[in-house]
């Protein structure tokens, strides 16, 4: 585990009192009480530069932050499990172009909801969804809390963010609903990532958890990454005030102390800031760490490249500028977004605030880790203007 050994800012070609005046604001944000607390991870070179916490772990118990406090990280799952996948393509068990349909036979014959002057419409599809529209979110899938389309309530209705149903059972309900849009005419973000951990079951013949473990956190040494946290380590967990201090509804956050039945592949790691940087490390060498490759250097090359096109955008989480590869969003212009960046930075970021970056480019990439839900947006501009603004 010798690769990631910490330097000095300036060593890595960062300005020590510029990354120093990021940690002031999130301390001065703390002493606020905006901020509960913070664990900031920053490497340039393939060297760490930069590893601190601010503020408490825990409100309720005035708990330090520690640097390797376990955070619920969601939908930064998602690469992950993107990763996981093009390991099989790799090893030729699944091709980008197969229909889901092939693993998955509940999403034959898939309709789509039309709706026209107040009424709704099962249509048929052009083409099946792909094993591809999966991973880039042209499925023509959705998430509940994106808005109140008919299919939207449909998700809501039938409860496709419970953690209580397995992953099969979890692929059986949500096939069984009219898609959003037709496959591959729209990128709109959605369950497709949790659709592709239950694939990877049934062409692997093992639970995610277990496959993920087995090929990404063991060969990484991810030691406290996986969809719960053990009970010697729940002194560890970091938590969200209990009340908005934004003055706005908390949003309720998953409980990491108790295993669930569905392991979401979409949103349902917990992790620290050194074991996702373990794991961008290994994307930042493009696909090996420690001696350990897990996907060839062109394969992390395609991911990271934008899989749109042309292809309309829904909704306004993929920022202007940017493209989506499989698994990552894609910087496709230099300005446009209202982010610093390199054209072909990828990133994303979990829905209780934590976040990355990965700059090719100027050899930097970056973790947050916070559970500050209604103050995610903040803190990701915030946290990536300031980590560019060390670069010397």
């Amino acid at each position: 585990m010798s690769e990631l050994e910490q330097v000095s800012p300036a060593e890595a070609g960062l300005h020590p009192a510029r990354l120093q005046r990021l940690l002031s604001v999130l301390q001065s944000d703390v002493d606020q009480g905006y901020l509960p607390g913070a664990v900031v991870l920053v490497a340039r070179h393939g060297k760490v530069a930069l590893l601190e916490s601010v503020g408490k772990q825990s409100p309720a118990s005035a708990q330090n932050m520690a640097n390797d406090a376990i955070f619920r990280i969601y939908s930064m799952t998602k690469p992950v499990v993107s990763v996981a996948v093009m390991m099989l393509i790799e090893q030729g068990l699944l091709l980008l172009h197969e229909p889901v349909a092939k693993f998955l036979p509940e999403f034959a014959g898939q309709k789509v909801a039309v709706e026209r002057d107040g009424k709704v419409a099962l249509e048929d599809v052009e083409r099946p969804a792909t094993v591809h529209d999966l991973l880039r979110h042209t499925a023509g899938l959705t998430y509940e809390f994106l808005g109140t389309a008919h299919v939207q309530r449909q998700y809501a209705q039938l409860q496709m963010g419970s953690r209580e149903r397995s992953n099969a059972d979890f692929s059986k309900v949500l096939a069984s609903l009219p898609l959003m849009y037709p496959p591959g005419r729209i990128w709109e973000y959605s369950r497709a990532t949790d659709v592709l951990g239950r694939l990877i079951e049934v062409v692997t013949g093992q639970a995610l958890s277990t496959y993920l473990q087995d090929n990404i956190f063991g060969p990484l040494g991810m030691s406290d990454t996986g969809f719960h946290v053990p009970e010697q380590h729940h002194g560890r967990i970091a938590e969200p005030f209990a009340h908005d201090p934004g003055g706005g509804v908390a949003m309720r956050v998953l409980e990491p102390r108790r295993r669930p039945v569905m392991e979401s592949g979409g949103g349902g790691l917990m992790s620290t800031a050194m074991d996702y940087a373990r794991f961008l490390q290994c994307m930042r060498n493009r696909g090996g760490l420690d001696g350990v490759r897990l996907l060839g250097r062109h394969t992390v090359d395609f991911m990271t490249a934008d899989h749109l096109g042309s292809i309309p955008v829904a909704g306004d989480l993929l920022s202007p500028g940017h493209g989506f590869g499989l698994g990552f969003a894609v910087r496709t212009a230099t300005g446009v977004a209202p982010l610093s960046g390199s054209v072909g930075t990828y990133h994303w970021g979990g829905i209780a605030g934590t976040t990355f970056f990965v700059d090719p480019v100027q050899d930097l990439y970056a973790v947050l880790m916070i559970q500050a839900p209604n103050q995610r947006d903040h803190y990701r501009a915030l946290f990536r203007n300031m980590v560019y603004a060390a670069l010397e």
